[in-house]
């Protein structure tokens, strides 16, 4: 695989890059994901090439005007210094400029369709491509892995760091590696669960899940700890209990490596928050080598303001659930050929 690192001493200039970067989010300022993708577009800047940011944001259904990118534009004129031009078509050719963002991918059905001829549309735009957006690059669209088939194609700097982090946090954690996994969508963990638990060593779980999961069963109960309380409304369980936060951190305290994925709760709501919170604040405050993935999770480290206390903030949901079951992502392997 190719790093967009190794060109540090390379000359980029009249070279345009097509940067496929994950602008799907919806509050500017909690947005990592809007952050982290700033290190790529400065280092190509600086490097006097031309950049076209790729994203798509939302599930539009047709050209939604709500799902614009145009969002996005006061925080990259503010955090950029070169004049941003604005694409609301994909043109033939790119007009005069070094810094471009085109309209939400998804604008445009042929992306989620993994479209060849779409992809040649965009490559038609630029000489190289890199890939930035950890976060969808287990999907396969076309601007993940069709359009890196058809230009030179590089990792980007945030791309790179996850897969580092990631992987070593898999082969190489410093023990014990404790993994505390939470959000609603439990079944979509299941995989992740199963491979980590060779490795961990231990497995917490948030208030969603129960013993009714029989996938959860054959793994070993010595390792696997779930809530012994609850805090429930209307006879539905919205975060975990005051001794099952004790019973966590306490196993948050002896752990090197921590690698957590969804809040323990419903944190949205103050009444069900403080189940994460404590999670979070036990984290911040270990010695532990710490990784936090997921939209919700690193939203919540946001905004406690403990995200200097925290290792590495993955950008990836699902994306990070799939790498750490030990699955291929699409995106990332399309770069191997």
């Amino acid at each position: 695989m190719r790093f967009l690192s190794q060109l540090k001493n390379k000359n980029l200039t009249e070279k345009v890059y097509l940067l496929r970067v994950d602008y799907n989010v919806e509050n500017i300022k909690d947005a990592l994901r809007l952050q982290a993708s700033l290190p790529t577009i400065k280092f190509l800047l600086n490097k006097n090439a031309t950049v076209v940011i790729l994203s798509h944001r939302g599930r539009p259904q047709g050209k939604e005007p709500a799902l614009s990118l145009k969002f996005v534009l006061p925080f990259l004129k503010k955090n950029l210094k070169e004049k941003l031009v604005f694409l609301k078509e994909i043109p033939k050719k790119l007009p005069k400029g070094k810094l471009f963002l085109l309209e939400n991918l998804r604008f445009w059905p042929n992306e989620e369709a993994n479209d060849a001829v779409f992809a040649e549309k965009l490559a038609q735009l630029g000489d190289f491509y890199v890939n930035d957006a950890f976060a969808v690059s287990h999907r396969e669209n076309t601007s993940i892995t069709q359009l890196p088939k058809l230009l030179p194609s590089y990792a980007g700097f945030l791309l790179e760091k996850e897969i580092q982090t990631l992987s070593k946090a898999m082969s190489h954690p410093a023990k014990p590696l404790l993994v505390i996994f939470g959000g609603a969508k439990v079944k979509n963990k299941i995989a992740a669960i199963k491979n980590l638990s060779k490795k961990a060593n231990k497995i917490l779980l948030g208030s969603s899940v129960t013993t009714k999961i029989p996938a959860l069963k054959s793994l070993p109960a010595a390792k696997i700890l779930k809530p012994v309380d609850w805090i429930a409304e209307n006879g539905k369980t919205f975060d975990i209990g005051p001794l099952t936060a004790q019973k966590y951190t306490e196993e948050i305290k002896k752990a090197r490596t921590i690698i957590w994925n969804g809040p323990v709760g419903w944190f949205e709501n103050k009444k069900f928050a403080g189940g994460s919170i404590a999670i979070a604040k036990a984290i911040a405050a270990s010695k532990a080598f710490s990784i936090i993935g997921g939209g919700e999770t690193t939203q919540l480290i946001l905004q406690l303001k403990l995200q200097n206390k925290i290792s590495f903030l993955s950008t990836g949901g699902g994306a990070m659930l799939e790498f750490l079951a030990g699955k291929k992502l699409p995106g990332i392997e399309v770069l191997k050929i």
